[in-house]
């Protein structure tokens, strides 16, 4: 590793833990537990994940995502069940890392992965409204300073993050000027050292199991989602491949270090990992050196972070779902040309988010909604023509498309069996049979121009098509 991209590593792990502090309190307030859960979340995500993962320079720490997801658990049962969680959960992940559940990716549509980013931007901003409430009224006008000074401050100089520098002057205002508002300290203390590893203290039953189980699978799920999408997004940045599949099992392996060092667990953050990735990190070291100056940042400076006021995380994250957000997606101009099926699996995967607070049901149900729509959508799609013959013998209809279970319910009702000639034939040569449900259908149409002693040739079957029609035809109705 030469000097210059040392030092670019560096800088890029330094900005990114800077950044990392307020996301991660922020991030254990939404999660309902101390702002050490988050951070030394944080710390453990990215030192084990610059190793185990197979995404360079790619980010992952305590997230919101993550945080929706554990919420009622650590509200209702407190942090000994979410670390259990935490534990399950990755165990999950490498579990579905080795199954390969990476390939499955392919098969979230764009809509869903859109609806689930609006969704997530949703919740973040959702989150911070009760720390708007009930507040001394100079919350208000340091949020909306903080907020100015974030999208203002980079036409300076892009060098130092914008949200550090809101949080450091927002800081220093309202110490020194003294002025009362809730502070990072108010919601729990900071870590003082660093975090011992140790088991849940929680019954190992079977009880716990069933209580546990349905979070675990929510954050795997949730988790793997956020960190393949993110990955894929950092390929097409770098125009690098990264491994999907080691990305799910690091993924795995680092969940379960962080729950058995006392953290809430997490994911790849798509914020950090940008901020990385523009100032021009590309290898592991600056996401392992992001954790590192993280626990240091925590540790040494601990009592300066304490008077952080809450009013800069707020804006912070307002600001964090704004970004995240994807407001083309919802222009009038995208709208107009966008087909209605996709606007309506969009908005089902928002909707099924925002309603459940879970971010996996609402991409599941999304995707479902996408099939329902591909299914109708293509199960007109198999056009039969007939040409009769001059001298009245024989018919020839030809069958356009593909055959399977969606279209081939159609394709028994578009022959005239009463009226056509003693020969019928069936021409196959531009369709493809996919499915037993196909041949079926066509043996069905043998089946009733038999009964009216008419002959039925089949004709033009590529070689797939042939395959299945020889194996299957005659052998899928009861009677025989």
């Amino acid at each position: 590793m030469t000097p210059k991209v040392l030092r670019t590593e560096v800088l890029a792990g330094l900005v990114v833990a800077l950044a990392l502090i307020p996301e991660a309190i922020s991030f254990s307030i939404i999660a309902g537990v101390d702002p050490s859960v988050g951070l030394f979340a944080s710390f453990t995500m990215a030192v084990v994940i610059s190793v185990a993962g197979g995404r360079p320079a790619m980010i992952s720490a305590a997230t919101g995502a993550i945080a929706l997801v554990v919420a009622p658990l650590a509200r209702e049962h407190g942090l000994s069940y979410l670390v259990a969680a935490v534990i399950l959960g990755g165990l999950f992940q490498i579990t579905l890392g080795a199954l390969g559940v990476a390939k499955l990716m392919r098969f979230v549509p764009r809509s869903v992965m859109v609806g689930f980013v609006n969704a997530l931007a949703i919740l973040i901003f959702m989150a911070q409204v009760p720390e708007l409430v009930d507040v001394p009224w100079m919350v208000y006008p340091l949020v909306v300073g903080a907020l100015l000074l974030m999208v203002f401050f980079p036409r300076i100089t892009k060098a130092v993050p914008a949200p550090l520098v809101s949080i450091i002057a927002l800081t220093a205002l309202t110490i020194g000027a003294g002025i009362a508002v809730p502070t990072v300290g108010d919601k729990g203390t900071l870590p003082s050292s660093l975090p011992v590893p140790g088991l849940p203290d929680v019954p190992f039953t079977v009880d716990t199991l069933k209580l546990i189980a349905p979070y675990a699978l929510a954050l795997a799920l949730v988790g793997l989602m956020e960190s393949l999408m993110t990955a894929k997004l950092v390929d097409d940045l770098t125009d690098t491949h990264s491994n999907k599949t080691r990305e799910s099992i690091g993924q795995g392996i680092a969940n379960v270090v962080t729950g058995f060092f006392g953290g809430m667990g997490g994911c790849a953050m798509i914020g950090q990992t940008m901020i990385n990735v523009k100032n021009g990190a590309r290898t592991r070291l600056s996401t392992f050196l992001a954790g590192v100056f993280l626990m240091i940042l925590c540790i040494v400076f601990g009592p300066v972070v304490s008077d952080i006021p809450m009013a800069a995380l707020v804006a912070v994250m307002i600001l964090v779902s704004f970004g995240t957000f994807d407001w083309h997606s919802v222009a009038p101009a995208t709208l107009k040309r966008m087909p209605t099926g996709e606007i309506t699996v969009m908005i089902a995967t928002v909707a099924v988010v925002v309603a459940t607070d879970n971010l996996a049901i609402g991409v599941v149900a999304g995707t479902i909604t996408a099939m329902v729509i591909f299914a109708r959508r293509v199960a007109h799609l198999a056009i039969v023509t007939p040409v009769v013959d001059p001298d009245g013998n024989q018919v020839v209809y030809t069958v356009n498309g593909e055959l399977f279970f969606a279209s081939s319910n159609d394709l028994v009702y578009q022959f005239d069996y009463a009226n056509d000639p003693d020969k019928v034939i069936i021409d196959l040569a531009s369709a493809h049979v996919w499915d037993a449900s196909s041949v079926a259908a066509l043996d069905a149409i043998t089946t009733k121009y038999a009964a009216r002693g008419k002959t039925v040739e089949i004709i033009g079957l590529n070689e797939h098509s042939a395959k299945m029609h020889g194996a299957l035809s005659g052998e899928l109705s009861g009677s025989h």
